[in-house]
This record gives structure tokens, sequence and C-alpha cells, in this order.
């Protein structure tokens, strides 16, 4: 058999033209090589990004997502649909818990907690991973991980029964360390309507954005209200770190009505004998003609200051989510700062920050970091990461702190927040009321803050924000010890009453996986 004409190799130029092809050949591979690597490589996530690709999503609801853990139990499961995204999110107790967990929806993505560990519980997080490198290189991914919160259940669920449905949000925390014990929204909403890829999705999405109740704002910490009277914790204590207050017990040139400066306004009291009373007196009854003054005569500056030592006007806090912040104006006249010193003209706060300025003074005058994780775990139940307590400030002197929880006692002992004393413990508290709207006609907000520490135990072991909006009541004091000082009690009892293991709860066992997960969330 003969060579063809141009290949006989016995020709003169035969092997030039065969190496010539190989060479041909070769660029041509190494292009297709460079080629390929440049997708894979360096257009890849803008192909992983294209709407049209549907392998990402088909890969992150291929597996079975990770669960959050409230009490050593999971509040969250994965159903098996068997459908193309094959697993949805389930929840137990879904509008307890929507404040802490958010949504997982295969429509409209994810928030709070399922957002901010989503890397953990969808198995994508490197820390979840032994060899972390080889998962970049296979775009492999490992089991989902837990969230272990360090929520106190029964807390909870007493702040969501207290609430009733009530528009409003209660937030606890443990004052040593900043543990988020219960964080409520009410009304709530079912964070598994969302859940999947049905035709009911769209709808209750449309049907829940289109509330006027808004059961999906997060109030506890997205939402920020006047807090009235509760701010005059933060006035007492820039009065007394300041030195314009030296003996809470004496008599203050507060007179009542006091006229606000430079103006014709005439402020007044629902509570009666507050003309030039003591701070202690005017704490416990709540005169906002003292604290008026008394915030002028601190003077803008410090109670910018003292505002800030407590949290007010930080942007970057988060739970590990983030918080609305809480504003105290650094521009104020002195009428305005007259009013901004008793929680009301620009002043408004989430609930978690005035459980954060209740933890303080609790806490011998820090502020600690709240924070909602406890410790996230692999798949198996290895822990990978751990949180612990951190300060933001000292919002003011040890000695400041040991008044204020004095006279924070005194309200709940003999003042306007009775309704929150507990048989067998200490409680501090501080009713207020918030009003709103034109012309203040709204019905108003009813605030209560507190503390509460068991008589046989060394340190306070619980601080709670409670507010409810369009309380019914006089439009007094009495509002925010009428309406919201009980829930705050049902919160504190509920906590007190907890045993420890269960506020250190340990890892859940792993929940099921695979088909044994059809049809339904998974039963504990």
């Amino acid at each position: 058999m003969s060579l063809p004409h141009d290949l006989d190799l016995a020709r003169p130029g035969g092997t030039r033209t065969v190496r010539r092809a190989a060479a041909l050949c070769a660029l041509l591979l190494i292009a297709l090589l460079v080629n390929a690597s440049r997708v894979q490589i360096v257009e890849s996530s803008r192909y992983e990004d294209n709407p049209a690709n549907r392998r990402p999503m088909i890969a992150r609801y291929g597996q079975p997502r990770g669960d959050i853990v409230v009490d050593g139990r999971a509040v969250t499961g994965s159903r098996d649909t068997g459908r193309m995204f094959r697993y949805e999110r389930t929840y137990t107790d879904g509008p307890l818990y929507a404040p802490v967990t958010g949504f997982a929806s295969q429509v409209y993505g994810t928030t709070l907690l399922e957002d901010a560990q989503d890397g953990v519980l969808a198995g994508t997080a490197r820390l979840l991973a032994p060899l972390p490198a080889w998962n970049d290189v296979v775009r492999g991914r490992s089991p989902g991980g837990d969230v272990v919160t360090t929520l106190n259940g029964a807390a909870q669920r007493a702040a969501y029964q207290g609430l009733a449905g009530r528009p409003g949000a209660v937030a606890a925390i443990e004052p040593s360390t900043g543990r988020i014990l219960a964080l409520v929204s009410a009304p709530s909403y079912d964070p598994g309507e969302l859940s999947g890829s049905r035709a009911s999705v769209p709808r209750a999405w449309t049907r829940l954005n289109g509330d006027a109740a808004r059961p999906m704002l997060n109030r506890a910490v997205r939402e920020t209200y006047p807090p009235g009277s509760t701010f005059k914790v933060v006035t007492a204590a820039a009065a007394l770190d300041t030195g314009v207050v030296t003996d809470p017990d004496d008599w203050t040139a507060s007179p009542d009505p006091y006229r606000l400066p430079g103006t014709t306004t005439l402020l007044t009291n629902e509570a009666t004998g507050c003309a030039d009373a003591s701070l202690r007196y005017a704490f416990t009854w709540s005169c906002n003609t003292v604290f008026a003054r008394l915030g002028v005569e601190v003077g803008l500056r410090d109670m910018t200051v003292a505002a800030t030592a407590f949290g007010f006007n930080d942007p970057k806090l988060r739970v590990p989510f983030a918080v609305a912040p809480s504003t105290f104006a650094r521009k104020l006249d002195a009428s305005q700062l007259a009013l901004s010193s008793i929680g009301q003209f620009d002043t408004r706060a989430t609930p978690l920050q005035m459980a954060m300025i209740a933890a303080a003074v609790a806490g011998e005058g820090s502020v600690m970091a709240p924070y909602l994780v406890e410790r996230t775990t692999t798949g198996t139940g290895d822990t990978v990461s751990v949180a612990g307590p951190r300060t933001l400030h000292r919002a003011m002197s040890p000695a400041t702190a040991a008044l204020l929880r004095e006279m924070m006692r005194n309200v709940v002992e003999e003042g306007t927040g009775r309704n929150a004393a507990i048989r067998g413990a200490t409680v501090g508290g501080k009713t207020g009321t918030a009003q709103h709207g034109v012309g203040n006609s709204g019905k108003p907000y009813a605030w209560f803050i507190s503390w509460a520490q068991a008589d046989d135990a060394p340190q306070p072991a619980v601080a709670v924000a409670v507010v409810v909006e369009d309380a019914a009541g006089e439009r007094g004091e009495i509002s925010g010890g009428g309406n919201a000082a009980p829930i705050a009690k049902a919160v504190m009892e509920a906590v007190l009453n907890s045993a420890p293991h269960q506020l250190n709860s340990p890892p859940h066992p792993r929940s099921c996986r695979g088909s044994a997960c059809w049809g339904g969330a998974i039963a504990r």
C-alpha cells in the first residue's frame, strides 16, 4: 500500500508537512485548553450568575439544608419534593421564630439568620470542608451545617403569647454576656409559606407584602420607635456621670410646668409632686419636667456622648444580621434637646437597643455586644465556630449603674412598674409612653424595659424591652406599666425558671437526610 502523494515521507518536504500538521494540532489543543481554562476560571462567575444557568440552583437545593437550633431542638427542616429543586425549607413553629430564622425561599432568597448564616446552612462555607481547596476545584459542597442559637425557647414563647398578635416587639438579653434570649415581633407570619417553588408561593408573597399590619417587618430589630420615658435611663446616667446631679435624693430646681427654652410651650406631667422633685422621685414617677430640664443642663454634647455610649447612632450593629440604627440627633436647639431627653422629638430606638440599655444598668455599666448565634457545627455535630461575650462600650460608671439599679427597683416596688414584680426575684424597670401621630393624636406606644435577678443568684439573668403599638389605656406612664410590663414579667419569669442546661444546650442529634425526609418536616 503506498502513501498519498503529499504524505510520502520519502519525498522532499514530506516530513516537514507532517511536522506542520502536528504543530497545528498541538496549537489547536493548547488553544482549546486555554479557552476551557478561561471559561472555567476567568468567566466562571459570569456564566454561573447567568439567569439561564440553573445548575447553581439545582446544586443549592440538591441536598437538605442545615438546621437552626433552639434549646437543642431544630426549629427548621428540609422536605424532599422529588422535583428539580429537590429540597425545600420547612419550619416548626414558624411564626414564633420568624423574627430570628427569617425565610429561605427558592423564589425570593433568604433573610435574617437564613441569610446571615447561609454558607453554613447550605454547606458552602469553607470551614465545613475537611479539604476546602478540593471543594473549590471540583465546585463541591459539604453537607449543610447547623446554627445553634442563644435563644431561650420558654422566653421566646412567653413574649409571643404576651403580645398575642398585637403590633409590637420584645427583645431579651443576658446582661453579663449579650446573648439574645428572645426576639419576637408581632404580628408574625409563617416563613414556610415562602418555601419551595409552588404556585402558592408568589400568592403568599403578594398577600404578606400587601398586609397593612406588615407581618414580615421585624419590629424587634428593624423598626425604630420614640422610646418615651424609657430614655430617661440615659438622661439620668448622663446627669450623674457629668456631675449635674451628685445626690439622687437632693431636690432639683425644676418648675412644673416647665417652659421649653426659647418657646412659649409648657411641658407638663401626668404625675403629681414633680415640682423641684429629686432625681429618684422623678425617675420613680416619671416626671417629664425634671428630665427635660436635666437634659438641657447636661448639654447637647454630653447627652450625645451618653446616648452614643449606650449604642445610639451605630449603623454597624449586627447580631449577625443587620440592626436598624437607633438615633439621637447631634444637632438640636435647647427646646429640641429638652424633648429628646425624655425620648421624644427625633429620638428613636429599636426594642433591641432599649434591652441593651436595661442590660447595661444590670451589667454594671457595660454595654455587651448582642449576639444570636452560640456556635455553628458540621452536619455531624462537630463544632466549627463559637461566639463569646464582647464589650461594645462603657456606658456609665459602675457607681452610676448601681444608683440606676436602685431607682429602677423603686419603679417596680412603689412606682409605675409594679405589674412587673416577681416573687423570689429582684426586678428593676422603667415604664414609658411615647406619643406619635399628627398632633400626638395616635394612641401611645407603651414601653417597658427591665431586668431581673433571682434572690439566690449572683447577678441579673435577663434584661427585657417590650413595646406595644397603639396600646389602650390612659396617655400617662401607666400605659407602659399596664400594657407592656406584664409581658416583660412573663419573659423574665421564663428565664428565671429555666434550668441552666437549657441556656447552653448541646448540639441536637443530626436530622434525617435524603428520602427519609420525604413528605414533610422532620419530626422531633
